[in-house]
C-alpha cells in the first residue's frame, strides 16, 4: 500500500527540508510555507520514493526523508515510472497530477559530492496540486488509471 512516510518543507531554497507531521497543500501553489511553493510554475511539490533513498543508504551514505530536498517522501509507489499527468489522491480528497520526472541539476548538490552520485534528479518526480488540503504522515496515496 502506497502511503506518505514524511512530509518535509523548509523556508529557503538549496537547503535540506525538515520533517513535519503535517501540512496544508494549496490549489495551484504546493506546500504552506516551503520555498518551493509557487502558482508560477509546474514543480509544486516534490516527491520522493524511500525505495530511492535506500539506493544512497546502500551506498553508505546516511541520508533520509527530507535530505534530498523532497517535500513528500513516499513508500509503495514506483514514482519515477509514473508518467507526465498521472493523478493521484493522498487521504481522501487531495488530488495532485504529475508534472516532471527527475530534474536537472545544475550544480552538484552535498549528497552527490559525497556518494558521486544522487538518485533525485532521476528518480524524484514534481506534481501540480490540483485539489489541496491536509496531509499527514501516514496518509494512503492513490494512483488513478
Amino acid at each position: 500500500m502506497a502511503r506518505i512516510v514524511s512530509i518535509n518543507i523548509s523556508p529557503k531554497k538549496g537547503m535540506r527540508k525538515k520533517a513535519v507531521d503535517s501540512a496544508v497543500l494549496k490549489d495551484n501553489f504546493g506546500i504552506e510555507n516551503d520555498a518551493h511553493a509557487s502558482s508560477k510554475w509546474h514543480r509544486q511539490v516534490s516527491l520522493l520514493a524511500t525505495e530511492s533513498i535506500k539506493k544512497m543508504q546502500d551506498k553508505g551514505l546516511d541520508v533520509g526523508p527530507g535530505d534530498f530536498a523532497e517535500n513528500i517522501t513516499t513508500t509503495g509507489v514506483d514514482l519515477p515510472n509514473l508518467p507526465v499527468g498521472t493523478k493521484m489522491t493522498i487521504g481522501d480528497d487531495i488530488e495532485l497530477e504529475v508534472s516532471q520526472i527527475g530534474k536537472l541539476c545544475h550544480s552538484r548538490c552535498a549528497i552527490y559530492e559525497q556518494a558521486g552520485d544522487c538518485v533525485m534528479p532521476r528518480e524524484g518526480i514534481f506534481v501540480k496540486v490540483l485539489k489541496g488540503g491536509t496531509i499527514k504522515t501516514g496518509d494512503i496515496i492513490t494512483i488513478k488509471q
